[in-house]
């Protein structure tokens, strides 16, 4: 499980709110508890969601790209 998209999605009202949020499917958000949120629904949450996620480490919660998890350091700048 990967504790940080769990708690993004909990903060976000929880499974079936996420997959309403995303028009897509109960086990879809499921799977992303245990491999991370996809890197561009993860973009969209930052950008709308920004107060509600403001204390969770996002980095740690967007599923791996291409073998490699986004790093702290390879995040895009809020301002």
């Amino acid at each position: 499980m990967n504790p940080h998209a769990t708690q993004v999605i909990d903060v976000l009202g929880g499974t079936a709110e996420v997959a309403r949020l995303f028009d897509v499917r109960m086990p879809s958000v499921s799977n992303w508890k245990r491999d991370g949120i996809p890197h561009a629904r993860m973009m969209l949450m930052r950008e709308t969601r920004q107060a509600q996620l403001a204390d969770i480490d996002l980095a740690a919660a967007t599923a791996a790209r291409r073998g490699r998890r986004v790093k702290p350091s390879q995040e895009v700048p809020h301002g």
